[in-house]
């Protein structure tokens, strides 16, 4: 399915819980939206926010920028598998993120992304796709990372579509920055209490993590946790494709 444009080209799609984050903090007023980080690898399609209704009024604060991405943290949703990709995923989306702003209590539906069964890549939290947004996704370490949400239970046997994994990679390959290995680890400081780590605690992740990585929790499911190797492995076949000098 992927790199081709085809599948995953550079324009944006114009179609018709379970995290944990950092305790709210003050929003930086007036903020600045920074340039994207230049990148040989283009953008996959993907949903917008305003594609599948995401209820911008209902946000509490701008979004803040964090720097260049170091870690993606994958997660499921832990909804019902058995939904229609087109007639279903954005009322779910729209469903997560009253979940995560009047429920939770955070500023907006904590995911930077969300991909459903098919394939289809959604944009999450507000701020730009292309921006290196702070998310609410995974205690301690929300700063300079991506939160991609699995729309779905992902539980010991469950099988994960192949085009969910490509399509998680895909993101991954292009949010990282070029001198960032998907298949490299990196070196992190816990910004909060209440999770996995204490705060101030350091700690080596996989560039491509699960969130139970970083938190306390069970989440993607060992079925999507077993796949992660998949994800990271696509995503750097994905970054040769793109060096690779053509014939």
């Amino acid at each position: 399915m992927l790199p081709r444009k085809s599948r995953h080209g550079v324009l944006v799609l114009s179609l018709c819980l379970l995290a944990a984050c950092d305790a709210p903090r003050p929003r930086p007023r007036p903020f600045h939206i920074p340039a994207p980080v230049p990148h040989a690898l283009p953008a996959p399609a993907y949903v917008s926010r305003q594609a599948w209704h995401a209820d911008d009024t209902h946000a509490r604060t701008p979004p803040v920028y964090t720097g260049p991405v170091e870690i993606v943290f994958v997660h499921h949703t832990n909804q019902p598998n058995g939904y229609d990709c087109v007639r279903d995923v954005p009322a779910i989306l729209r469903s997560i993120e009253v979940h995560h702003i009047d429920d939770e209590g955070w500023d907006d539906i904590g995911y930077n992304f969300a991909v459903d069964h098919c394939g289809t890549i959604y944009e999450g939290r507000a701020g730009g796709a292309t921006q290196p947004v702070r998310g609410a996704h995974t205690r301690g370490f929300n700063a300079h990372s991506v939160g991609i949400a699995a729309i779905g239970t992902f539980g010991a046997g469950q099988p994960v579509p192949r085009p969910m994994i490509e399509a998680i990679a895909a993101i991954a390959a292009w949010k990282l920055p070029e001198n960032v290995s998907p298949l490299g680890t990196v070196r992190l400081v816990a910004s909060s209490n209440g999770g996995r780590y204490a705060k101030g605690a350091t700690v080596d992740l996989n560039v491509i993590s699960g969130h139970r990585d970083g938190d306390s929790t069970d989440c993607p499911g060992q079925a999507l946790y077993d796949a992660l190797p998949e994800i990271r492995a696509y995503a750097a076949q994905l970054r040769q494709d793109i060096d690779r000098p053509p014939r």
